[in-house]
């Protein structure tokens, strides 16, 4: 038993190290390529947990020859083109100006159900709306709508506003955030300060925000019954 859970502290250290060595993307980011590498990592990983017949190592080589696999060939797609078409692919446009392209629907296996899915996830439920649907490389739907279809943005109005930065986390859970005080324009100082005046100390705070407009925006922590 002993044997199985220091396996399975291992493999999972191996694991966490390799995924934060490979990148950060969620499931539905991940290119063709990476995927592959992250349904034969995880296969590995299981059968190295639950089969100790299989020497360690034997789990640990593939893993870890699966990384460098990935980080090599994402430091080739950097900078050769031709490779990250090859491996990725690339860009499909699937409507112009309202109008579906059925051919790269086909090339694409995009069903008429998954696509009319995808246009609702992006708020649109009619074919005029758009302008331009493109299928990316990573297999989700960019939607470009026409100007009559687009939220107006304050620049189309005419009206002009200052450029505020947003708000930055400074307190977490009743921890004073030091690395974000710099960012947000303020100290730990003005910030203990702030607190007295409002009769708190750090526990009393959940999380807490500055933004040079509105300054301080806190949210109490609740009292453990």
């Amino acid at each position: 038993m002993s044997i199985i859970f220091l396996r399975t502290i291992i493999i999972y250290i191996l694991i966490v190290f390799t995924v934060r060595m490979m990148g950060k993307r969620q499931i539905g980011e991940l290119q063709p390529s990476e995927l592959v590498v992250t349904i034969l990592i995880s296969n590995i990983a299981t059968m190295t947990i639950e089969d100790v017949s299989v020497p360690l190592i034997s789990g640990i080589m593939p893993i870890l020859i699966f990384m460098c696999l990935e980080i090599i060939s994402s430091e080739i797609s950097l900078h050769s083109k031709r490779f990250r078409t090859l491996m990725s692919g690339s860009p499909k446009i699937v409507i112009r100006n309202g109008v579906i392209d059925q051919k790269q629907l086909s090339l694409l296996r995009f069903s008429v159900e998954d696509l009319m899915e995808e246009l609702r996830a992006n708020n649109v439920f009619h074919l005029e709306e758009v302008l331009f649907a493109i299928v990316e490389t990573n297999g989700t739907l960019s939607v470009y709508n026409k100007a009559a279809s687009r939220t107006p943005t304050l620049s189309d109005l005419n009206i002009s506003a200052p450029e505020n930065p947003p708000p930055i986390l400074i307190i977490s859970g009743g921890e004073l955030l030091n690395k974000n005080l710099t960012a947000a324009g303020t100290n730990e100082k003005e910030v203990l300060k702030f607190l007295k005046h409002k009769n708190l100390s750090l526990s009393d705070i959940f999380l807490m925000t500055y933004s040079k407009e509105n300054k301080f925006s806190y949210v109490k922590a609740e009292k453990k019954k």
